[in-house]
């Protein structure tokens, strides 16, 4: 089973909203950065706004399993932070990933004839 690599600390986070690319969909937005490693780094944001704790957690557990399973289709060597938006609580998970797959080619993420 592969390693998988999570942004933990709030300056990664600062520097990926501050100096990174974005783009955003309906349901997410993504932010990305090279990062120097051999790997990529993913963290998620999920507000409070979305609504409790039940709720943000079951967000952040289909955008983590989202990275799992598409974690072979992207480039290595990036930082990306997923922020949920409102609408992302009650999407279908195949648009969650559709969103997220686009996003991702948009910025230039995905390996060559991945999409």
């Amino acid at each position: 089973m592969k390693q998988s690599y999570t942004l933990k600390k709030n300056s990664d986070f600062r520097r990926l909203y501050g100096k990174g690319k974005s783009a955003a969909a309906p349901y997410l937005v993504v932010y990305c950065r090279k990062n120097r490693l051999d790997h990529n780094r993913t963290g998620y944001t999920v507000s409070t706004k979305l609504g409790g704790a039940v709720v943000r957690n079951r967000v952040r557990r289909r955008l983590r399993e989202i990275v799992r399973l598409n974690r072979d289709r992207l480039l290595p060597g990036w930082d990306v932070v997923l922020v949920a938006r409102t609408r992302a609580v009650d999407a279908p998970f195949r648009q969650l990933e559709r969103a997220y797959l686009t996003l991702c080619a948009k910025l230039g993420l995905l390996r060559e004839g991945a999409e």
